[in-house]
């Protein structure tokens, strides 16, 4: 029977993994075991993180709807209730992007539900 060399599987699969380690300090860059070990981690953060941002993103929506309607003399839940009565579906993004950039268009918003 013939000698087999084995490993190059494994060392693909280690030096696939160093390459994603890349940019981390100290031993994480370049030793297989800490890479391995910083990057369970890192993956983890990263996906928790994603949701986080998304989380952030509405609740800054809601503080620029908010300061856009303290000018006008309306609290935002009042605001939010009589969207609903009056069944305009817009979203939170879109409000916060109006109040922003096109306050004009936002005012007519009130003044339509008012």
């Amino acid at each position: 029977m013939t000698r087999v060399k084995r490993g190059k599987i494994a060392a693909k699969r280690r030096k696939k993994l160093l390459k994603y380690s890349k940019g981390f300090r100290y031993g994480r860059k370049n030793k297989y075991r800490q890479a391995k070990e910083a990057l369970l981690h890192a993956f983890s953060h990263s996906y928790k993180d994603r949701k986080r941002k998304k989380r952030e993103a509405r609740r800054l929506w809601t503080v620029q709807i908010n300061a856009a309607l303290k000018k006008e003399g309306i609290s935002y839940h009042q605001f939010i209730k009589l969207l609903k009565d009056n069944q305009i579906k817009l979203d939170r993004k879109i409000l916060a992007q109006l109040a922003n950039d096109y306050p004009e268009a936002f005012l007519q918003i009130i003044k339509e539900l008012k």
